[in-house]
């Protein structure tokens, strides 16, 4: 082969190379994951608001006169939620696992008390807490309370993982107690993620793979039975098996959802030009806001919110498994487990794929609580990604950079092992011939002057004859 060859072939791998540079380079930067984060969050945000406005707007003018009703009411609850996403930017990591326990607590009683005439029906399920008209669900905040108080316990206890008892209690009961609160309002959608969380903080606990399998078949039997109970639910099911049966009853939300999908095509009808928000799919804002998507930007525009739970992702795991803190890395696996496994369940039961569960997808349907609760976790996940090793040593080394003089965010610590303890020496006990602590003392004492007369030599003891002489 010459040289000439040689160089040309070189010169061919350099060029595919260079193709790849600037992503890989960029993603090899202290702080990708952070600018990462803040790039998608950004995007749903907006993409959020702007299919609120169109899928709500010939609702919102029926019931109120004015197109924009819903859309500020969407407008205001991201600024409370942006406030959440900040505080959970800034709050320490110590922090969070002190007060978890507390913030649980807190979530069970607002759970309980929503059962009594404190709370509202709305929908079918008494569910809500209605506070100068603006009404919020305490289960989102408490799928998030669970997965910082379940991480605090699972990492306290990672060295006694293999034990049963250890692993599942108390995280297994105070789910089951969670379940039961959420069950009783009814909201089977909820129940329904937080068994994700669980599942997620036990899986990447290191729970052993027959567990997994005992849970499978105990959930499997538990959503049999609690589907029979019910009449709605066995209707959704119903539907789901045989979308056609009842066309105009149970079936009717599914099937005009999978009309308006069909009808976008590849590119869609066009932003704000669809038809089924003209009464022809209820909950069109709200939990199928999915099949608007689809219907005024096409196959493009599902692909595209697709392609940004994707880079979700991807970017909570990466800063899980570049964190070093084992609290850290179990917390941003589980929230991104449930915020990607949320928007996986809307969409499967938009497309068809899933039975109706009343869930909103994160950050684009309608609604207070589901908002909030998911610029929280995004918050959460971007304290977290500032928590990387290298990130830390850019951000003491280099300074808080751009992003990080805006917000006023203070400088990451570095994660610190907890120190082991050293075993106690034991104490030294007298022989059994000796006449007490005192014969024992003189002992020791007679032994530690033989030493010093020994390390004092010839010398010091030339002295002590001549003093005596």
């Amino acid at each position: 082969m010459t040289t000439a060859t040689k160089s040309a072939r070189r010169g061919t791998k350099r060029s595919g190379l260079t193709a790849l540079t600037p992503l890989t380079a960029w993603l090899t930067r202290p702080l990708a994951s952070f600018h990462l984060l803040l790039a998608v969050f950004g995007l749903l945000t907006i993409f959020g608001l702007v299919m609120v406005l169109s899928a709500s707007s010939v609702d919102s003018f029926t019931k109120d006169g004015s197109s924009y009703t819903v859309f500020s009411k969407q407008v205001l609850y991201c600024v409370a939620g942006l406030v959440l996403f900040y505080v959970a930017l800034r709050v320490p990591v110590k922090l969070m696992r002190r007060y978890s326990l507390v913030l649980l607590a807190a979530c069970l009683g607002l759970l309980a008390l929503v059962l009594t005439p404190l709370g509202t029906e709305l929908n079918g399920a008494k569910s809500w807490f209605v506070v100068a008209g603006v009404s919020f669900q305490p289960v989102e905040f408490a799928k998030v309370a669970f997965a910082l108080w379940g991480a605090h316990v699972l990492v306290t206890k990672r060295g006694l993982m293999n034990q049963y008892r250890h692993l599942l209690v108390p995280v297994v009961p105070a789910a089951l107690l969670m379940f039961t609160l959420v069950m009783l309002q009814p909201d089977l959608g909820s129940t329904i993620t937080l068994f994700v969380v669980l599942l997620a903080l036990l899986w990447f606990a290191g729970a052993p793979l027959r567990l997994f399998l005992m849970i499978f078949l105990g959930a499997v039997t538990a959503g049999v039975a609690l589907s029979m109970v019910a009449d709605y639910r066995v209707a959704r099911i119903t539907a789901f098996l045989d979308p056609l049966a009842d066309p105009t009853g149970k079936g009717y939300q599914a099937r005009q959802a999978l009309y308006a999908l069909a009808d976008g095509g590849l590119f869609g009808r066009g932003l704000g030009q669809g038809w089924s928000k003209w009464q022809y799919l209820p909950n069109v804002h709200n939990d199928f806001i999915f099949a608007v998507i689809g219907e005024e930007l096409g196959f493009i525009g599902c692909a595209i919110v697709l392609v940004l739970y994707g880079t979700t992702a991807y970017v909570g795991m990466r800063i899980a498994f570049r964190n070093t803190d084992p609290y850290i890395r179990l917390v941003s696996a589980t929230l991104t487990t449930f915020l990607v496994g949320q928007a996986i369940i809307n969409v499967g039961y938009v497309v068809g794929l899933l039975p109706t569960t009343g869930l909103p997808l994160p950050l684009i349907s309608s609604g207070g609580s589901s908002v909030v609760t998911s610029m929280l976790v995004f918050g959460l996940l971007a304290n977290f990604a500032r928590h990387e090793p290298e990130a830390i040593a850019a951000l003491r080394s280099l300074g808080p950079g751009r992003v990080g003089k805006l917000l006023r965010l203070p400088t990451p610590a570095p994660y610190r092992p907890p120190a082991k303890r050293r075993p106690a020496r034991p104490t030294p006990r007298s022989r059994p011939g000796a006449k007490g602590s005192g014969a024992a003392a003189t002992r020791r004492g007679g032994g530690v002057s033989r030493a010093r007369k020994a390390r004092s030599g010839p010398g010091s003891r030339a002295q002590t004859r001549g003093g005596h002489r």
